[in-house]
């Protein structure tokens, strides 16, 4: 996107369906729920029973046939748009795994709700009210903030989450206008007791969320395992669990974004790590004490669980999308340095290497400057010192290929 520039922005809302729309909404939403896992399971058993590729019009087809079965003629009930954007979405997750950047196509599940999306033939809008195909009323839509003047829906998203609330999500396009450019510089250090350190010395407290919360969302769930599977009580269980699950997720994401605004508004470089999220809150195998073979060490176990706890509760990879996307709408650089680099283990004053430090090390002096840090500012001072050398080299490429 250029300094001005339209971008595709979804703007997402809480409604309140009548029991009417939501039978409805809900049967569109199983049923694109079906064709997407029966589309993967063919495109799974082609490629693995016959090294056959499934293309996305080949699904459209079988979607065509599976209608006119006796046993899947419920699908004409439904909005067909969906039932085709279910097979899109589909496509784009294999387009994806083909790519590098996201893993294979997973089935779909009932109990994590579901969505389904309509595009434009499939929905009326007048400004004010939207009607889905096959509905006779529009969606009661909580406008909590109102969409840009003139915007028309590119497409509209309408799902169920595991707590039970209805969203719909509507994408736009918009003129976005780049801010003015600032001074600022910084580099971001991310962890795990302070949620981020930056370059300037601030720290910003890790909320912590699903800790402050532990006591709740334990004894939902404890009572949820009590549960016969199945059952009324059962379902009422999985649902209070849900909720407080779905109201730290929503905090999280607030957070997320108040920050990841602030940082990109103040700042015209932000420099971060590529951090391997996935592989630092991996599940861990027990370790074995050397000094007893067949005994394990539970201590450093759970120190790793605790630790992929707050690495997964902080959300490090939301922010770093946010901040990217934030980034290229209103014109700011952000630079990704490697994730191998020491950024611990380099004194920021004199640039000496002085070795790698336990992680309870969280102050040190370097032995040849004698300059004291503290752990987490001198690693956000040298990831933005490594940033704009990355930068400046970056620059220089582009100015000698031009």
């Amino acid at each position: 996107m250029g300094a001005d520039g339209m971008v595709r922005r979804a703007y997402k809302y809480r409604f309140y369906p009548t029991p009417g729309q939501e039978n409805l909404l809900r049967r569109t939403i199983g049923c694109c729920r079906l064709v997407y896992n029966k589309a993967l399971a063919a495109r799974t058993e082609a490629w693995t029973a016959r090294r056959e590729s499934v293309s996305y019009n080949q699904t459209s087809t079988m979607l065509t046939g599976w209608k006119k079965t006796e046993e899947l003629a419920f699908l004409r009930e439904v909005s067909s748009v969906a039932l085709q954007q279910s097979l899109r979405h589909l496509q784009a997750a294999f387009s994806n795994f083909f790519d590098g950047t996201a893993d294979y196509p997973r089935f779909k599940k009932k109990s994590r709700g579901g969505a389904a999306t309509f595009v434009r033939s499939a929905f009326t809008w007048d400004g004010r009210t939207l009607r889905l195909a096959k509905m006779d009323k529009p969606l009661d839509i909580h406008w909590s903030r109102p969409l840009p003047d003139g915007a028309y829906p590119v497409n509209v998203t309408i799902s169920l989450d595991s707590a039970g609330r209805w969203h719909v999500s509507i994408l736009v396009e918009e003129h976005v206008t780049a801010l003015p450019k600032a001074e600022g510089k910084v580099g971001v250090d991310m962890g795990v007791e302070s949620f981020a350190t930056l370059s300037t010395g601030e720290k910003i407290d890790n909320p912590g969320l699903r800790k402050r919360n532990a006591k709740r969302l334990g004894k939902a769930q404890r009572d949820l395992a009590r549960k016969r599977k199945g059952s009324n009580n059962h379902r009422r269980a999985m649902l209070k669990a849900a909720r407080i699950q779905a109201r730290i997720a929503d905090r999280r994401k607030d957070f997320l974004h108040k920050l990841s605004t602030r940082i990109v508004r103040e700042n015209q470089t932000v420099v971060i790590e590529d951090l391997a999220v996935k592989n630092m809150s991996r599940r861990c195998k027990p370790e074995t004490d050397p000094a007893n073979p067949g005994h394990y060490l539970s201590n450093g176990q759970t120190a790793k669980r605790a630790l992929n706890r707050g690495i997964t509760d902080a959300g490090w990879r939301m922010f770093r999308t946010m901040l990217e996307y934030k980034a290229a709408w209103y014109g700011r650089d952000i630079v990704v340095i490697d994730r191998w680099y020491p950024s611990s283990q380099i004194c920021s004053t004199c640039g000496k290497n002085t070795g790698r430090k336990p992680l309870n090390v969280r102050a040190w002096t370097c032995p040849h400057c004698h300059t004291t840090h503290d752990r987490d500012v001198n690693a956000a001072k040298n990831i933005l010192a490594a940033g704009l050398a990355v930068n400046v080299c970056g620059d220089q490429r582009k100015h000698h290929n031009n």
